[in-house]
């Protein structure tokens, strides 16, 4: 994380890693940090632990979540191809990093389409959205009792323009905790069952709760296995031998008055998608190297973590397709 946070000109990073299976934290490391045996270097903003403690606009990695309410709700189906071309909607603009004239649900996943996502948003009533991300853990205390811990937040209005619903599809106008995007994944990971987060070892892993349907939570989680594969957007996220799922985010820091020129670069997944046993989310804070996007700039610190975690633990790589089950369908 230090090396990705120098490569890249950031000011800081942050990395969660989780067990799926028991909601426990495996590591939560914060740079720049310090060593607490040596006080000369103790500066405040160095001691905090930024994963529970700041909080930012989670941009595209909500996107598979906002999906699955659609999808409860029917408003969306995965055979329906949608105009993803730029539109206009309250004096902005909406545009792509990919251009597509027109995409399906599992290509505006793979390909982090923005103006998909708006036209699923402005289909759905915000109620409908902000419930389900608050199922998912966001904008909610993680319940671990580490100190100075933010809550985030998850806007509730009255009324709401076209505007704000919309960006709300592509994860602006909320703020999360790199430690509540871990969770919020894990329960995808966990086919929609959300499980405690812990900090200490946990005898026997908890029940949990259903926060979304088996089968919804499988087909996106299928979407989400291309984001990683060639031509998706975290392609430097996949780790050999393993199938990985996860999405990667890109989203402006907000300043007062609106967005500044600064970004935050974000990559969280899962593996080994065949049994989902670790979460993990890269955060990477105002890259100044060039290139600001989450696959870029989080995805290979994701794939070295990832990689020597699965092989710490050993854990098998994903079982091949069965070769005969692949003729019969």
């Amino acid at each position: 994380l230090k090396y990705a946070t120098e490569v890249n000109k950031a000011t800081s990073g942050s990395l969660v890693l989780m067990d799926v299976i028991t909601g426990e934290i495996l590591a939560m490391v914060n740079t720049p940090s310090y060593n607490p045996n040596n006080r000369e270097q103790y500066e405040s903003f160095r001691a905090r632990n930024r994963a529970v403690t700041d909080t930012y606009e989670p941009g595209s990695t909500v996107k598979p979540i906002v999906a699955m309410s659609a999808l409860e709700h029917g408003v969306m189906n995965w055979k329906e191809i949608m105009d993803t071309r730029p539109f206009s909607i309250g004096g902005k603009v909406v545009t792509d990093s990919h251009k597509m004239g027109s995409a399906g649900l599992y290509d505006i996943l793979k390909y982090s389409s923005n103006i998909g996502m708006a036209h699923i948003a402005l289909r759905m009533q915000p109620q409908w959205i902000t419930s389900k991300l608050e199922e998912f853990g966001l904008g909610q205390d993680s319940g671990t009792g580490l100190t100075g811990e933010s809550s985030g937040m998850i806007p509730m209005r009255s009324r709401w323009s076209n505007i704000e619903l919309a960006t709300l599809g592509f994860g602006y106008g909320l703020r999360v905790t790199p430690l509540q995007l871990t969770a919020a994944y894990a329960a995808l990971a966990n086919k929609g069952v959300r499980k405690p987060v812990s900090i200490l070892k946990v005898t026997q892993p908890p029940k949990g709760e259903v926060v979304i349907a088996p089968e919804i939570a499988e087909q996106v989680i299928h979407a989400l296995e291309s984001v990683v594969e060639e031509g998706g957007t975290g392609g430097k996220a996949a780790v050999p031998g393993y199938r990985v799922a996860g999405k990667t985010g890109t989203a402006k820091v907000a300043t007062a008055g609106g967005y500044g020129k600064d970004y935050v670069g974000t990559f969280v997944g899962f593996a080994p998608v065949s049994n989902p046993r670790f979460v993990m989310a890269v955060i990477i804070n105002e890259p100044k190297a060039g290139t600001y996007y989450g696959g870029s700039v989080a995805g290979p610190t994701f794939a070295e973590v990832m990689s020597s975690a699965l092989q710490l633990y050993n854990v098998p790589p994903d079982a091949l397709p069965d070769p005969k089950e692949e003729l019969n369908t």
